[in-house]
């Protein structure tokens, strides 16, 4: 075997093997929450001053508008690339809602096929295994190699790549749910997986309005109120020319 062959052989078993680390590997630990529990400085307001009541409330921010109080979960397959919609769609509706809390999450797929996905990695191994010492492994079981095995022995870089490349789509596949949920305060308002497609924004905007206690229009579409409209009855003597 030259090297080309070894070169072309080793890179489908070096990706296989990042794929199967890269699966394992644990989770990378949470980035720290910030210490509000801290010392005071020494420009702090002790408790005793008759200025802390003020002062208090000039640092704490105030946050107010339409979406106070409300929360928003957008739960989007990940491995869809749905992380752009689910941007989008937030942005918009903090933009229309100020004050609305916004959480972009994964909807992971059912159980059975979570499982099936964890078991890939595993049967691409045995293939693999099986192809390069089958020799070994089928007497010990008893058994002759069939011939198909030595037809896909004779064709090794080509039967590992395929195994890499229909492990790796079949991974893919098991791990992606296709969903687009939208919850407003714990209740389901919108899901790709029943009506087969994504929402949008103006279809969003109201379905997240109807449903925020107290509503108001969103920002940039309010329509100015009756009482705001002066209308002229035309009998104002001051601004009428003189008639001679």
């Amino acid at each position: 075997m030259d090297r080309v062959q070894l070169v072309l052989m080793g890179l489908p078993i070096l990706l296989f093997c990042s794929d199967v680390v890269t699966l394992f590997a644990p989770l990378p630990p949470a980035a720290p929450q910030p210490d509000h529990q801290s010392r005071p400085g020494p420009d702090a307001v002790q408790p005793g001053d008759p200025s802390a009541a003020d002062a208090s409330a000039q640092a704490e921010p105030q946050v107010d508008g339409p979406g106070s109080g409300t929360t928003v979960d957008l739960k989007f397959c990940a491995s869809c690339s749905y992380r752009g919609t689910a941007m989008t769609m937030k942005r918009m509706l903090e933009t229309s809602f100020p004050g609305i809390h916004v959480v972009l999450e994964n909807y992971p797929p059912p159980f059975p096929k979570r499982a099936l996905s964890k078991a890939v990695p595993l049967l691409q191994v045995g293939a693999m295994a099986t192809l390069m010492a089958g020799d070994q492994i089928f007497p010990r079981f008893g058994m002759v190699p069939p011939p198909w095995y030595y037809s896909l022995r004779a064709n090794r870089f080509g039967t590992m790549a395929s195994i890499w490349l229909f492990g790796n789509f079949a991974q893919s596949f098991l791990q992606s749910s296709g969903a687009f949920e939208v919850y407003c305060n714990g209740q389901l308002v919108f899901s790709k997986l029943s009506e087969q497609r994504f929402p949008s924004e103006l279809e969003l905007q109201e379905l997240i309005g109807s449903r925020i206690p107290d509503s108001q229009e969103p920002v940039g579409n309010k329509k100015p109120d009756s009482q705001d409209l002066v209308l002229d009855d035309g009998n104002d003597d001051d601004d009428d020319p003189a008639i001679l």
